[in-house]
């Protein structure tokens, strides 16, 4: 062998001294820079953090409850659904997070001619807030003057307003038993 140092030993010999001059890099504190113009910043206070909280919706069945939908507020301004198998025994169960648990809300509804013993609860924080209970009745025709049949609803309702859409306060309320308003013909062409 020579006693020239071969072109392997260089290269690991570079190597090292890179990994040594990062090393030591990491050791030695930053500088800080100063404002040249000599102004002050004021510290401005940090953020009020919103608290969230941890909601629980669950649901279940015991009776033949095909087409079961449940409907919940996944946050504080949208509802999502699901459509679980609710079979007697098993308990459809989702999580959310909501800043405002007053707006924890569900609706379980099942398909007509079902009938079924529903249970629904809203746990906020790990504690029972809202639970119902209703038996569904099964029934050979879907009833028309009960808009609600097939559904119980806990908590808070699901009805959002939409964004953007005009409402009038002094608007009178539309009476669900009135009749349908009287169709008027075209004019004649």
């Amino acid at each position: 062998m020579s006693t020239a140092m071969s072109s392997t030993k260089r290269g690991w010999l570079a190597m090292a001294a890179a990994a040594l001059i990062a090393a030591g890099a990491q050791l030695i504190p930053a500088t800080a820079v100063a404002q040249p113009d000599g102004t002050e910043t004021e510290l401005q206070p940090a953020p009020e953090q919103q608290i969230l909280h941890n909601i629980i919706y669950r649901a279940r069945a015991t009776g033949t409850s095909r087409g079961a939908i449940v409907a919940y507020k996944m946050d504080d301004q949208n509802v999502n659904s699901a459509e679980p198998t609710l079979l007697p025994g098993q308990t459809f169960e989702v999580n959310a997070v909501l800043a405002d648990p007053k707006l924890a809300g569900m609706e379980v509804s099942i398909d007509w001619p079902y009938g079924s013993n529903l249970h629904c609860e809203i746990l906020v924080d790990d504690q029972v807030v809202a639970q119902a209970d209703q038996f569904i009745a099964p029934r050979l025709l879907r009833p028309k003057d009960d808009p609600l049949y097939g559904k119980l609803q806990c908590g808070a309702p699901l009805n959002i307003p939409v964004p953007g859409a005009a409402t009038d306060p002094n608007a009178p309320v539309a009476d669900p038993n009135a009749p349908p308003p009287a169709q008027v013909p075209p004019p004649p062409a």
